[in-house]
């Protein structure tokens, strides 16, 4: 008779494109979201949870292909009914918020949302598909009034987590003068949004690679094509070149102060009803936050922001850091991108038939701390709690009333429950625990009503680098009586 197999055991890892957050991490994530969260509700924005899940249909278009609903997302379908996904951004779940409780919001409704997204796409290095994003959107306002607040509030919200000064730039620009340099260049008709709209997206992509790419980069993406160091060919948008020139002017147009750039603009646009009116947004905007103090050292205008091809309706920024740090092999280049939004007219009035303004931003969350940490600047690891050790099993009410009272004094602290046999084990749990202190009662140490603290900061700083004699004149461990404990711990702590 043969054995039976025994079951399978599960694979202890996680699933691919998903990864585990331990206690730094979680840590340090909050400290920046709670400071970012401070300069929302600053200016008068307040917090909204939404569920991770919402209907597909509310979700609303997010794939070419609309035969395969769940492509794109985590989605499933409901005893036949609707199909459900996890929410793919938090821009999408206010919409439907914004439209569901519209006669109790207020108009305009602000708000900021923190929380993981989902993607169910390809995963590669650096790019999960569950991240956390963190959002500020105004809904209901139609002013650019809107817009140059969030721009300042992303400037403040930068600084706000230990970003510099001259260590970012937030760029901005508008959807209409970009579509009125399409209309110039014959790539655009406003009455057939159709007309040549592959080679448009050509153009707009060569555009948002300029930073990159440079004047000649961009120029053959807008005539015949190019071909990358690789071998790579990329196909062209067709333009000739007065046309391309004409582009490349344009993004040539990110002057030395807000206001020459927009001059520059204005001239180029002249013959554009739409590119004009995209103009005089951008020098409102620019006024706006030129009242508040913030001049092109921190928010610049700037032509060449390309986001959202069949999303954004008129201005769109960019947060950018400025700074260099090393690539995988060893060069140098900035850091780049770590927010970026704009204002949405469309978004809500998928649901409710009329046209809703809206505008926001995005931060990406493990972008900015991936740049504090190349800063320096990220918050600081907290110490793991006092840990109070186990040397005589029958007295655990005497260790638990230790740590009780260095809580209740408002000093982290646990009893060690781990098997307490072996003294070494729970000197090495406290080490992995990042413990400051250890607390040690023994039965002789309880007879004279003392306690032990080892200070194992300082000891694993002097077993590193001390000699003998400087060992024994700076003990890593002192005996102090059991009334003095908090006071000897704090003291320890404050070091």
């Amino acid at each position: 008779m043969s054995k039976e197999k025994a079951p399978r055991r599960p694979r202890a890892e996680t699933p691919k494109g998903f990864r585990d957050y331990f206690g730094a991490e979680v840590t340090e994530r909050k400290a920046m979201l709670d400071a970012i969260a401070k300069v929302y509700q600053l200016h008068g924005f307040e917090a909204l949870e939404t569920s991770a899940v919402e209907t597909v249909e509310a979700l609303g278009k997010f794939l070419p292909d609309v035969d395969r609903p769940n492509e794109g997302v985590f989605a499933w379908q409901e005893d036949e009914k609707d199909w459900l996904a996890l929410r793919y951004d938090l821009t999408a779940p206010l919409a439907r918020v914004a439209a569901q409780y519209r006669n109790d919001l207020p108009t305009p409704y602000r708000r900021y949302a923190m929380g993981p997204v989902w993607r169910n796409e390809k995963p590669g290095p650096g790019r999960f598909r569950q991240f956390y994003q963190c959002d500020a959107d105004t809904v209901g306002a139609p002013s650019v009034a809107a817009d140059a607040e969030i721009c300042a509030m992303l400037a403040n919200a930068l600084e706000a987590v230990g970003i510099e000064r001259g260590d970012y730039v937030v760029r901005v620009s508008n959807r209409k003068i970009l579509d009125g340099l399409m209309e110039s260049v014959g790539l655009l008709d406003l009455n057939d949004p159709s007309y040549n709209a592959a080679e448009r997206g050509i153009a707009m992509r060569a555009i948002d690679k300029f930073d990159r790419l440079g004047e000649s980069g961009v120029e053959k993406l807008l005539m015949d094509g190019r071909e990358d160091a690789s071998g790579d060919f990329t196909q062209g948008a067709g333009l000739n070149y007065l046309q391309a020139l004409s582009v490349t002017t344009f993004l040539m147009q990110r002057l030395p102060t807000n206001a020459e750039t927009i001059s520059g603009l204005r001239s180029l646009l002249a013959q554009s009803v739409r590119g004009l009116e995209g103009v005089q947004e951008l020098e409102t905007i620019a006024a706006l936050l030129d009242a508040q103090g913030f001049g092109p050292d921190r928010i610049v205008i700037d032509p060449s922001v390309v986001r959202g091809l069949g999303y954004y309706t008129g201005p769109v920024f960019e947060a950018e850091l400025t700074f260099e740090i090393l690539d995988d092999k060893g060069n140098k280049r900035q850091f780049g991108s770590v927010a970026g939004g704009g204002r949405y007219d469309d978004l809500v009035k998928r649901f409710t038939g009329q046209a809703v303004p809206a505008t926001g931003v995005s931060i990406g969350v493990d972008r900015l701390l991936a740049a504090l940490r190349a800063k320096g600047r990220a918050e600081a690891p907290a110490p793991g709690p006092v840990v109070v050790t186990v040397m005589d099993r029958d007295r655990m009410a005497d260790y638990f009333a230790m740590a009780a009272d260095l809580r209740n004094a408002g000093i982290r602290a646990e009893v060690y429950l781990g098997n307490p046999k072996q003294f070494g084990n729970q000197l090495k749990y406290a080490d992995k625990r990042a413990s400051p202190v250890a607390v040690i009662q023994g039965t002789d140490e309880a007879s004279r009503g003392v306690v032990v603290l080892k200070d194992l900061i300082l000891g694993a700083r002097i077993a590193q680098s001390a000699t003998l004699e400087e060992w024994k004149d700076r003990p890593a461990q002192v005996e102090i009586p059991r009334s003095d404990l908090v006071a000897a711990v704090r003291q320890m702590l404050e070091g």
